[in-house]
């Protein structure tokens, strides 16, 4: 299968779910230790599928996993197995292996290996629990200095895969997301293009990879956008969040579903994923969809970006909690 069945015909269909916040005890989003309170293997496997069931009925047809995600694949393939869902598209990463041991505390969480050893031992553990249902793998944090992007043993096995009908993609991150994102799209395997689809962060604080993702966009590829919340900084007002506090002040709507619906009106946007780690977080999440953004509202809502240095350089500065 790939992500070429994807339905988007419904505005709630452009958002996805993305299960970095509970497919392991710790990660980066703020106010974990509120949303999140028990945190072992079964309270995980439960939140996961209440939410995954409650994104589904509301009209949710795409879930992200990643092997360095804790646990988030097995739970993912257990919801699957156990759901009547022939329409949920299912898409995951390697790259990073999860090092945390189920602990908030460890000291490492998950190291970085974009090797091909390393990418065939990780698709071997995504078949062994997602099977047939994977419809799109891709590299995951794909950076300028990543050695995948000059490595053509390993293109000819993603190529290899791609021959299978699985998609073949990459997320992006760090402040040279658009330098990454250019480089990857310009790999071609026997004279045509490695990657289909592109995983990036775009939100009201980090714009700085819009200008590649229209290109990506424009060239055929599908567009997913990961962090439209800037892992929960922009759920809470603050001062320097004014613009949009007032739009949402504006269009009677929660500040979460305004910062998602500024993503969703990129015309390169596709897909925009909610990472929620409860249900009440998804509702509101979900709202971005029945949005409507004036051309006026979208200008304010570009005023608290910050340089992509320093966005980053703060987002390394979160605590895993």
């Amino acid at each position: 299968m790939s992500l070429e069945r994807l339905d988007l015909s419904s505005p709630v269909a452009r958002l996805g779910f993305g299960l970095a916040a509970v497919g392991r005890p710790g990660y980066i989003n703020l106010h974990r230790e509120r949303d999140l309170v028990e945190r072992t293997v079964e309270a995980l496997r439960e939140r996961t599928y209440e939410l995954l069931d409650a994104a589904y009925a509301a009209g949710v047809r795409y879930a992200d996993a990643a092997r360095s995600y804790g646990l988030a694949e097995e739970f993912l393939a257990g919801w699957l197995s156990t759901r009547d869902v022939p329409d949920m598209v299912v898409g995951s990463k390697w790259g990073y292996t999860y090092t945390g041991d189920w602990r908030v505390d460890a000291e490492v969480h998950e190291t970085k290996d974009h090797g091909l050893a390393v990418y065939e031992r990780q698709l071997a553990e995504t078949r062994e629990l997602l099977g047939e249902r994977l419809d799109l793998y891709q590299i995951h944090s794909l950076t300028v200095e990543s050695p995948a992007l000059a490595d053509t043993a390993l293109h000819r096995r993603l190529a290899d895969l791609a021959a299978t009908g699985v998609t073949v993609g990459f997320s992006s991150s760090g402040p040279r997301q658009a330098d990454a994102i250019d480089a990857a799209l310009r790999i071609e395997v026997d004279g045509m293009p490695l990657f289909r689809s592109v995983q990036a962060t775009w939100n009201v604080l980090e714009p700085s990879a819009g200008r590649a993702l229209a290109a990506a966009r424009a060239a055929g590829c599908h567009v997913i956008v990961k962090e439209a919340m800037a892992n929960g900084r922009l759920a809470e007002p603050s001062p320097e969040l004014g613009a949009l506090a007032e739009v949402a002040a504006e269009v009677g709507a929660p500040q979460d579903a305004v910062a998602l619906a500024a993503v969703l009106h990129q015309p390169w946007a596709q897909v925009v994923l909610s990472g929620a780690a409860t249900t009440a977080q998804l509702a509101t999440n979900l709202v971005a969809a029945r949005l409507e953004l004036s051309d006026d509202q979208l200008a304010r809502l570009s005023t608290p970006a910050e340089p992509a240095e320093q966005y980053w350089k703060h987002r390394a500065t979160l605590p895993w909690q």
